[in-house]
Formats: structure tokens, sequence, C-alpha cells
């Protein structure tokens, strides 16, 4: 028996750059900025999927 894969996953969060990543040598754009920028994005698809759950049906009781 095989597992069915959720059709609407969770979003996951980017994986933080580690602090010694970043060179120190001010580019446009630091790894870090890089970073805010799929937070941002991340932070909207989660937003949106948890609006998708809502609107879910309920399931027993």
């Amino acid at each position: 028996m095989s597992a069915v894969p959720d059709p609407d996953p969770m979003p996951e969060p980017p994986e933080q750059p580690d602090i010694n990543a970043c060179c120190g040598s001010g580019c446009d754009p630091c790894i870090f900025d890089a970073h805010d920028l799929a937070m941002d994005d991340y932070r909207q698809a989660l937003r949106a999927w948890q609006a998708r759950q809502g609107d879910a049906p309920s399931q027993g009781g």
C-alpha cells in the first residue's frame, strides 16, 4: 500500500544562509537580502495555503 502524496502540502520556509556564508563585500543583493525576499515569498505562500485550508471541508465532528 503506497501513501498518497498531499495535493496541497504546506509551504516550507527557505533555508537560512550560514552567517559565515556572507563575504562582507557589500554584494547587491547579499545572500541575506535574497533570503529576506525568499522569506517574503514563503510568508505569502503560507498565508494563501492557510486560507485554502480554512476553506477545506470539515472532516468528522
